[in-house]
């Protein structure tokens, strides 16, 4: 069953990755300049499977996102030589200071192939309002 649904999703995938790249492209035009932005080598494409910014805020900005309805997601809470399998995994001496540092700044956009214009609109005023708080 799922191979059949998964060769039915095929004949659209290319059209759901140009998509996705073009809500990739409004996010990064849309959002504040102080982020930092997924970016893409020239004539690359990327099948976003998710679109994680960066954020010096992103606690704050993710609560303010939360109170207007807008879904943001922290995938890599933990640095994953913080997790307990990694953890006595050799590591440079002074440990993975930009590792940490990143860790506490990453946040996920929704992110898909059917987010229109008008919702895509709704999140970047929400976190523009949200930046400006």
């Amino acid at each position: 069953m799922q191979a059949a649904v998964l060769l039915q999703k095929m004949t659209i995938f290319d059209d759901e990755i140009a998509a996705r790249n073009a809500v990739a492209e409004r996010y990064a035009a849309g959002l504040p300049k102080t982020w930092t932005v997924p970016a893409l080598l020239a004539g690359r494409t990327s099948v976003w499977a998710q679109y994680t910014v960066l954020v010096d805020n992103r606690d704050a900005v993710q609560q303010a996102l939360q109170a207007e309805g807008i879904p943001t997601m922290i995938y890599y809470m933990r640095p994953l030589h913080t997790q307990p399998p990694y953890q006595n995994y050799p590591q440079v001496p002074g440990g993975l200071p930009v590792t940490d540092r990143l860790s506490q700044k990453v946040l996920s956009l929704p992110m898909h192939p059917y987010l229109d214009a008008p919702t895509q609109d709704r999140i970047l005023a929400a976190v523009n309002r949200a930046v400006a708080a």
